[in-house]
């Protein structure tokens, strides 16, 4: 789980405090000087083109890791109006309101991923990464891209949900917590949780929450489900106890996966993992009680084929509920362009 930062923008006084806030991030990093400056550029744009162009528009900034390096995702979020052609809109001299319309090409050219997805007129979602060396993107050997958003409930400092993943040679393990409550003592317990899962990362799902329900006994206690890909048997293991969701998309049909009743260091009458097929072309996805139930990847004409954390973003945006903390997790495989 990475620093996140959520930013409304609706006016062009929030332009500079998000290239502010992004600039502290990435130094803190050790970006260099000039990809600092590119940074800046890039968050100025997309801030800007929220304030002139959609309504209800969000930034989500946040580091990420690859490669053992560390890097910054932006993501932008509106609702509308969209964009009718995108291919029209990267052409630098394209505007729709009187600007110069270098925008949308400038963040793609300074970008070291850049994807975007626009239904017309629901509105629009862009993803950015930077690294200070684009050698971190080369070579890698996670077999996944993964993607995620936690953030807190309004007027809370800190998240009570967490999550986290290990990604090893033949398979990955991911863990998503909700701590009970909201606030410190919510956070401890998810925290906790995670301890446990890097310490337990050899061991099954079911294992994991087992050895997280005694080590949780002194905290609030925890929703939580941790999931295996095992890419030999090209299996997926999911065992979960309280509300947090998982599901499983592909071209072919969607499943979810079964959590049981209960808050993991408090009461757990039943726990039992469940074997499920993993497809290649599959979209996994985990989120906690943050998100309403009632959303459909399907629904999102293309969004299956963007990147992870396009599609987490568009799914917060969407379906958040608001008043609770909210995690997000989405991992596909990694396809040759990515």
């Amino acid at each position: 789980m990475n620093e996140i930062i959520l930013l409304p923008i609706s006016e062009l006084s929030q332009v500079g405090d998000a290239r502010r806030q992004a600039l502290a991030l990435v130094k803190d990093l050790g970006f260099s000087k000039m990809k600092q400056g590119q940074v800046g550029i890039v968050v100025t744009e997309m801030a800007s083109n929220l304030v002139y162009h959609a309504h209800d528009g969000t930034l989500l900034i946040q580091t990420i890791e690859q490669n053992q390096r560390l890097g910054l995702e932006i993501i932008s979020l509106d609702k509308g109006p969209g964009i009718e052609n995108i291919s029209e809109c990267l052409q630098d001299g394209y505007s729709t309101k009187g600007t110069a319309g270098n925008g949308l090409g400038a963040i793609s050219r300074l970008s070291n991923c850049f994807e975007i997805y626009s239904d017309y007129p629901k509105g629009t979602a862009l993803l950015v990464q930077m690294w200070d060396s684009s050698s971190v993107l080369k070579n890698t050997k996670e077999r996944l891209v993964i993607g995620g958003i936690c953030l807190p409930k309004k007027g809370e400092e800190v998240s009570g949900d967490s999550w986290a993943t290990i990604q090893q040679p033949h398979r990955t393990l991911f863990m998503v917590a909700d701590g009970l409550g909201h606030g410190f003592q919510a956070a401890q317990a998810s925290l906790e949780a995670v301890r446990i899962f890097r310490e337990q990362e050899n061991e099954s799902p079911k294992a994991i929450i087992e050895a997280a329900h005694q080590a949780l006994r002194n905290t609030r206690g925890a929703a939580l489900a941790v999931t295996e890909i095992d890419f030999e048997r090209q299996s997926l293991r999911f065992a979960g106890v309280g509300n947090i969701s998982g599901a499983v998309f592909t071209a072919q049909g969607n499943y979810s996966m079964v959590s049981y009743n209960g808050i993991v260091g408090y009461e757990m009458r039943k726990l039992q993992e469940f074997t499920y097929q993993w497809p290649k072309d599959g979209v996994l996805i985990m989120h906690s009680d943050g998100l309403t139930s009632h959303w459909r990847l399907d629904n999102y004409r293309g969004l299956a084929a963007k990147h992870s954390s396009l599609i987490a973003g568009v799914l917060y945006r969407d379906f958040h509920r608001g008043r609770d903390d909210v995690t997000v997790l989405v991992a596909k495989e990694r396809t040759e362009d990515e």
